[in-house]
């Protein structure tokens, strides 16, 4: 790629020179030239290469041609691929590149939000797909069939759909695996040890953790029990999971719960959500939290994590943190101090619109669609998302067998003891894929670690789960979508920052009233219409 060096403020104001040229049909200098193929088999006989951004994981190689994955697919298809990968700052990176002009012929892990696609397509950097869908891709066009539901969740209110998805299906409904994700664990030893019972209140895990941090539970003679931690910011590692025993909705990382009733609610301002603030402040002052969850990364979580010095802490799988060990155990649903016994529902959903998309500049469309479409085939589709199998250099993911029917079967391996999330990012290509419930059983096996999850779960939290719905994907116009995320970018920054400030500082009535007034002129009003007035159209469309 021929580098250009922008500031900052000269990209934004080149871009939309840059942009208007890139929807010219001209091509890129990083994009393939035109082998004018047709009606294209695989494996391609003549030489031809495809240039795709894409991201990955700093654990995996810095080359995607270097994993397996992609080696086979090369094999299969006689595509080579020559990519841009781009591990730190991917974002930033990408749109420079953007801005610049230097289109490759799709971005593969695109990470594009829903108002960056619709900005891409009225400035002509990606093109639409429907007619792609139709011609050249029969294992995405089945899905779509069989599944209506994601080819709506795919398409623009234009019409147009401008990505191909990543879905992932596990359970369906609310006992879908992405119900619930940042769980709680407690280290059941140091309960052990102690000679303490399970927690069933909010008070008596306040009176453990107490104990916890005064009654040196690891016998090690030394004050090194970290009681309860956390990462301070949305995703698995925070601790709102327990907000919900305080009342009212509890908390979500979008602090947005649908009623049964199907109004919408904001978490983050309802009196419930203050009290379930106090109680971790009390937690703060008492000295049982630790003191870098505010500052900490991934990194340092799981290195403290891995020593086994947390008493409480809150993580997707606890194999990723504190190894896949009896020493944790899931911690049960709090009863709160006014009687609350619930979970919140999560809005996630094994669905990401932006996974790939094609650019203005790629002149080998069939080509192109034909090869994102093998990413739809049921095993590779599996590969994708989880790693492969027969990889000599290092630890497999599967095993290749074969089902009840003699047919190939991707089977899950035994990981003794290694950190599945790890294990996939080292392995696994991303991108845009399908897994579908229908395929358990047939095509792969459940991963050991996904259903003995999906168990706890059915265990610990389903019935404890009272809403029916949760905030669909929908995907907005471009007005909507644009001014959600202007409002967001202000709005989510100052709702952590306050809660962070009141668990360290205490929260007094002013400061409430402030906070309740802040809200206000940061137009939360403005984005709940947003979402209430779409919400109300997307069930609309569903029923008709």
């Amino acid at each position: 790629m021929k580098k250009k060096h922008f500031t900052l403020g000269a990209t934004l104001m080149a871009a939309t020179l840059v942009l208007a040229g890139c929807g010219n049909g001209g091509a890129s200098e990083t994009s393939s030239e035109d082998y004018e193929l047709a009606n294209v088999e695989f494996p391609v006989q003549e030489d031809v290469t495809l240039h795709l951004m894409t991201n990955s994981s700093p654990l995996a190689p810095s080359d995607p041609n270097e994993k397996l994955i992609f080696q086979r697919l090369e094999e299969e298809t006689g595509v080579h691929i020559e990519w841009n990968n781009i591990v730190d700052d991917y974002a930033e990176q990408r749109n420079l590149a953007i801005a610049a002009g230097d289109l490759p012929d799709g971005m593969f892990n695109s990470a594009a939000s829903d108002q960056e696609l619709l900005s891409w397509a009225e400035d002509g950097v990606i093109i639409p797909v429907n007619d792609l869908v139709d011609e050249y891709m029969p294992n995405l066009k089945a899905i779509y069939e069989e599944y209506p539901e994601y080819k709506a969740l795919a398409t623009a209110p234009d019409g147009n759909m401008y990505s191909f998805p990543w879905i992932e299906e596990l359970g369906e409904g609310k006992e879908s695996i992405h119900t619930v994700n940042g769980m709680a664990w407690i280290n059941v030893e140091w309960l052990d040890n102690l000679g303490l019972e399970m927690p069933q209140t909010t008070d008596e895990l306040m009176t453990v953790l107490e104990a916890f941090k005064n009654e040196d539970p690891n016998g090690n003679g030394e004050a090194d029990e970290i009681p309860l931690s956390f990462i301070d910011s949305p995703g698995n590692e925070d601790f709102k999971i327990l907000m919900a025993a305080f009342g009212g909705d509890g908390d979500n990382d979008n602090h947005l719960v649908v009623n049964n009733d199907q109004t919408l609610n904001f978490t983050a301002d309802d009196e419930a959500y203050r009290e379930g603030i106090e109680y971790f402040s009390e937690l703060y002052q008492k000295g049982l939290i630790d003191q870098e969850a505010f500052e900490h990364d991934w990194n340092a979580y799981v290195s403290k994590g891995n020593d086994h010095r947390y008493g409480v802490y809150f993580t997707w799988d606890k194999a990723n943190v504190t190894g896949f060990n009896d020493s944790y155990d899931v911690l049960p649903v709090l009863e709160g101090p006014n009687g609350d016994k619930k979970i919140t529902r999560t809005n996630n959903f094994g669905f990401q619109r932006g996974r790939f998309v094609v650019t203005s500049a790629n002149q080998n469309l069939e080509l192109t669609a034909k090869w994102v479409d093998k990413m739809y085939e049921p095993l590779q589709s599996i590969q994708n998302n989880w790693g492969t199998y027969g990889d000599e250099e290092q630890q497999n993911i599967f095993e290749l067998g074969t089902n009840e029917n003699g047919d190939p079967m991707l089977q899950h391996k035994d990981l003794e003891g290694t950190a599945p999330g790890e294990l996939r990012q080292r392995t696994e290509a991303g991108g845009p894929l399908a897994v579908l419930d229908e395929y358990y059983d047939v095509y792969t096996t459940s991963p050991d670690d996904a259903q003995w999850r999906l168990d706890l779960m059915h265990e610990h939290y389903l019935d404890y789960i009272e809403n029916d719905y949760n905030y669909p994907q929908i995907f907005m116009n471009n007005e909507d979508s644009a001014r959600a995320d202007q409002i967001l970018a202000d709005l989510n920054p100052y709702v952590e920052q306050m809660r962070a400030e009141w668990i360290i500082g205490g929260i007094s009535d002013e400061e409430w009233n402030t906070y309740l007034e802040e809200l206000e002129r940061l137009n939360l009003p403005e984005l709940m219409e947003i979402y209430e007035r779409n919400y109300e159209q997307y069930m609309s469309n569903t029923e008709d």
